[in-house]
């Protein structure tokens, strides 16, 4: 049989494509090497599945064209997915800054999207290894563990490389470059970031405390928690941060963001000069990190006797903490890939590769990559929606 289309990865994007195409009476086929669909929702906001946020905006996109995005961004929003979960009865809630969490678990929105791939009449192989995507006439042969498969269409959904204890590969890089279409260097977005040993040597002893802070990087800073590590830095500010650092560039944290540290260090000095630092420092700090800023100063002393020098300095470290990573851990632990297949080769009303009839590219795999907080869920949403409506 030859298929209308043949997607490859059974992930948010491919499965969503499957039913749209799947919708528009085409015969569709929808393979993974995983032996169960969508993964990475069952696994995503702690479980709930982040699904979309209610904030979608292109400047929350990173790309070298992030206008690529808005096409299908526009024509399947967040209130369309939306409008999907209330139909499916899942029950859902606002957790902070527009993000969109299930009630219940995740594997409700996978369900929701194998039931509607079921009832579309999209077959879906699972367990099934995928080889060479070669162009046959008019048309394209796939290898897979189950014999060659021909179609009219193939649909890329394999995402990137991230978390590959999942089973993300390169492959849909490979193919991408098979027929001559270029990338945007790939790296790791959304992921802890690590410090050298005289860093470490200062952190070490501050993990596991977290707090909500202000990680900037460049022209981006973000306002959310974050969390000290044996390794490093991590927590969402710090992950966010993330996909916007580059190898030799510093980061600076604020401990105590809308706040004027000095002020209110040169205030508590006048109000409890009996008090020690840690002590005043605990009203805005957790203790332990409170405690080692103290002891990491040298300062001994109660509050009326530290110089306004000295307490300036010390509101400095809080409020401008300089710091240098060195790396960041890797596809291990990132939550997404930055870079991918070049937009500049795509259609971004299509997701069609323009110099291949039938071949298209959508999710993670393209370089368009969204903030954490259900930014990327949503590209997969509308980038899969996008492509469907187009096979």
């Amino acid at each position: 049989m030859i298929w209308d289309a043949i997607i490859l990865g059974a992930g948010a994007a491919g499965m969503m494509a499957a039913i749209e195409a799947g919708r528009r009476g085409r015969r569709v086929l929808i393979v993974d090497h995983a032996k169960k669909p969508g993964e990475k929702i069952r696994i995503s906001g702690g479980g709930r599945c982040n699904f979309t946020n209610l904030g979608i905006a292109p400047d929350r996109f990173l790309s070298q064209n992030p206008r690529f995005a808005l096409s299908a961004l526009k024509r399947f929003t967040q209130w369309d997915f939306i409008a999907r979960m209330d139909g499916a009865g899942i029950a859902w809630h606002e957790k902070t800054l527009g993000q969109l969490f299930c009630d219940g678990s995740a594997t409700q929105v996978v369900a929701m999207l194998t039931g509607d791939m079921d009832k579309a009449g999209v077959t879906l192989w699972l367990d099934c290894a995928l080889g060479e995507v070669r162009k046959d006439g008019a048309g394209f042969t796939v290898e897979t563990a189950r014999g060659l498969q021909s179609a009219r269409a193939v649909i890329v959904a394999t995402g990137g490389k991230s978390i590959p204890a999942m089973g993300a590969t390169g492959y849909g890089y490979r193919v991408a470059e098979s027929f001559g279409l270029p990338l945007v260097e790939t790296r790791p977005g959304l992921v802890p970031l690590t410090f050298a040993e005289q860093e470490l040597h200062w952190l070490r002893p501050l993990a596991g405390v977290s707090l909500q802070g202000r990680v900037v990087c460049g022209q981006a800073g973000f306002d959310e928690a974050l969390l000290f590590t044996h390794r490093g830095l991590s927590g969402p500010a710090v992950l966010q941060v993330s996909s916007y650092w580059r190898e030799g560039q510093a980061i600076s944290l604020d401990l105590m963001p809308a706040r004027d540290a000095a002020a209110e260090l040169r205030a508590a000095k006048a109000a409890q000069g009996r008090a020690a630092l840690r002590t005043v420092l605990g009203r805005w700090l957790p203790e332990r990190l409170a405690r080692h800023i103290e002891e990491a100063q040298g300062i001994t002393l109660p509050m009326a006797e530290l110089s306004g020098a000295l307490l300036d300095r010390v509101a400095l470290g809080l409020q401008d903490w300089r710091l240098m990573p060195v790396g960041s851990e890797g596809y291990r632990t990132a939550e997404v890939t930055l870079g991918g297949v070049d937009t500049r080769a795509l259609d971004g009303r299509t997701m069609a590769a323009k110099a291949v009839a039938g071949l298209y590219f959508i999710g993670e795999v393209v370089d368009v990559t969204g903030w954490l907080g259900g930014y990327n869920f949503q590209w997969a949403w509308s980038s899969g929606w996008a492509a469907g409506q187009a096979v």
